[in-house]
């Protein structure tokens, strides 16, 4: 199972000054993830748990060397802001947000296919690798230790389940 992030990887949150985004980007932080922008058109200049906030994807990745993405916008939105993370060459893309419409999940998919860009998601709880202290998501970082067991699941909260089982059998994960 490929290690989609490392700690090498430089995250831009896309929504950062919404609820959900300012939130998880706290709880990423504290887990020990490289968040080094965020971007809310708008506002720029601002700071959000002391990461400078950009008014569009490329002035950030530009600026802070950035090199990978997560979206927490509303679902109207997540589309042109999954095709922005895109166009700027991010990779991965972590797209959280649920209720995305069919036709720009299509649209988005098929520019990242031809871009050979990673995106997980829509509606999905991100991305942990706990060896390198790097979660791209929401889920609880407590329950993943380190180790060589990659997990993948379509359900966030029986990945939770899985992983607190595998840590309490002394096995631990590679990437989730």
């Amino acid at each position: 199972m490929a290690i989609l992030v490392d700690k090498d990887t430089r995250i831009i949150v896309q929504g950062i000054t919404g609820g959900q985004g300012t939130f998880h980007a706290g709880a990423m932080l504290k887990y020990g993830t490289k968040i080094v922008a965020g971007v809310t058109p708008g506002k720029s200049g601002e700071q959000i748990h002391g990461i400078p906030v950009f008014d569009s994807v490329r002035e950030a990745k530009n600026a802070q060397d950035a090199t990978a993405s997560i979206i927490f916008v509303p679902a109207a939105f997540a589309g042109d802001a999954a095709l922005e993370a895109i166009a700027a060459d991010l990779d991965p893309i972590v797209l959280i947000t649920e209720h995305v419409p069919v036709k720009d999940e299509i649209r988005l998919i098929a520019e990242a296919k031809r871009k050979g860009i990673t995106v997980i998601g829509p509606n999905t709880p991100g991305i942990i690798t706990p060896g390198a202290r790097q979660k791209v998501g929401i889920m609880p970082g407590h329950v993943f230790t380190a180790g060589e067991v990659g997990l993948m699941s379509r359900s966030g909260t029986l990945t939770y389940e899985i992983a607190a089982g595998m840590t309490n059998a002394g096995i631990g994960i590679s990437t989730a």
